[in-house]
């Protein structure tokens, strides 16, 4: 049962939508960072949505859609996609900022000390709920851009991630209480239970489209930038931590975490690729700080982060 509802409620999810198909032909997916900030921050909304997931909005009588949206998820590149709903995640706030890594590290890529990097981050919470007093698992997803220049357009693709607090949700109060990793908790609740139905039908259709859900790998930042495969050293895990003590006490994470004029958002990166005893050894090697924030139906039902498939191959560098 526990693997199940890990299964099911997976972060792999906060992209994962309706009413699109796999482009089956081949397409140009490079943009620039200013293009697909441009899309997110274009249609603002006043008031913050409330929109629900269901288990009757993953098929039809004649459609399995979550499994068709998997299947996208894990095949289209595109940062951009036309107006969707969100199966899982649904209600999220983007953002615009900096990624950087500050420390000597052994992997490659955007993690590699002095790399640099403009990103698109979205955080949400899983199910429908957003309000504090609720049972909220708190996700994270960025977008890696190989450049600075925001309006360079990339000779490669985006490099995305995803992170979550626990899958089973929380009672924190904040979203900066929580620290979200690739490898997320899980925590057995009521909250779980009720979504059972729905949880099911999900964990069936990513089970078919990929392996091992449990964990989102993080070799798309390892490669970006990088020319020759035999380079490549991937972190097995990583993880985000507030890196002040401020929090605002807003009942909607979404108010929390929106950006002032002339305040940021600070998390610090921490990455790892073995255990010590039972916990895993973390290294601090940056920081992203995000300077602007939108609430948007662009960020919600536009915005698009292509998953990584699983793969065995991958050199972590722990050996």
């Amino acid at each position: 049962m526990k693997l199940l509802l890990l299964i099911a409620l997976l972060f792999t999810l906060s992209a994962c939508t309706t009413k699109i198909k796999v482009n089956k032909e081949k397409s140009d997916n490079r943009s620039s960072f200013s293009e697909v900030w441009k899309q997110v921050e274009s249609d603002p909304l006043a008031k913050l949505p409330q929109r629900s997931v269901s288990y009757f909005k993953l098929f039809t009588f004649k459609e399995d859609m979550i499994l068709q949206d998997a299947h996208r998820t894990l095949n289209e590149h595109a940062d951009i996609l036309p107006a969707f709903e969100k199966l899982a995640h649904p209600n999220g706030i983007c953002f615009r900022g900096i990624w950087e890594i500050e420390e000597e590290n052994i992997y490659s890529g955007y993690f590699k000390k002095s790399s640099k990097a403009l990103i698109i981050a979205r955080a949400s919470t899983a199910t429908s709920d957003t309000l504090r007093g609720s049972n909220r698992a708190f996700g994270f997803a960025g977008k890696l851009f190989a450049s600075i220049d925001a309006n360079e357009v990339n000779s490669e693709n985006s490099a995305n991630f995803f992170l979550i607090d626990d899958l089973g949700g929380t009672d924190a109060k904040h979203y900066k209480d929580v620290v979200m990793s690739n490898e997320p908790d899980i925590s057995i609740n009521f909250s779980i239970v009720k979504n059972l139905l729905y949880a099911v039908k999900v964990s069936q259709a990513f089970k078919e489209a990929d392996t091992n859900p449990g964990i989102r790998q993080l070799y798309e930042i390892s490669q970006l930038g990088e020319k020759w495969s035999k380079n490549i050293v991937t972190p097995k895990w990583m993880k985000l931590e507030a890196a002040d003590d401020k929090r605002v006490d807003a009942k909607d994470f979404r108010d929390e975490l929106k950006i002032q004029k002339n305040e940021k958002l600070v998390f610090n990166i921490f990455v790892a690729n073995k255990m010590t005893g039972t916990n895993k050894a973390w290294q601090k090697i940056g920081t992203i700080t995000l300077y602007k924030s939108v609430v948007s139906a662009s960020c919600d039902q536009r915005l698009h982060f292509h998953h990584p498939k699983w793969r065995s191959d991958l050199n972590y560098g722990d050996k």
